[in-house]
C-alpha cells in the first residue's frame, strides 16, 4: 500500500470517528447530566436537580456537536 493510500484510509477512519462522536454526544450528554442530576437530588432532598442535569447535559452535547461539526467543516472535508 502506498503512502497516500494509508494516509487517505486514516482520514476516513478519522471522518467516521467524528460522525460517530457527532452521534453519541447529545444522548451521553443527557444521560450524564441525568445521573449527576438524580445523585444530587438524593443528597440534597430536591426533586428538580434531575431535570437541571438533563438541560445542561444537552446543552453540553449541543455545543459539542457545534466544535466538532465547525472543526470538520473547516478542514474544508
Amino acid at each position: 500500500m502506498a503512502d497516500g493510500e494509508k494516509k487517505n484510509a486514516l482520514g476516513e477512519l478519522v471522518k467516521a470517528e467524528s460522525m460517530i462522536q457527532l452521534a453519541i454526544a447529545l444522548p451521553a450528554g443527557c444521560v450524564i447530566g441525568w445521573l449527576i442530576g438524580a445523585w444530587l437530588d438524593r443528597h440534597f432532598h430536591q426533586n428538580w436537580m434531575g431535570i437541571a442535569g438533563i438541560v445542561f447535559g444537552a446543552i453540553g452535547g449541543f455545543l459539542q456537536i457545534f466544535m466538532t461539526a465547525s472543526r470538520y467543516l473547516k478542514k474544508g472535508d
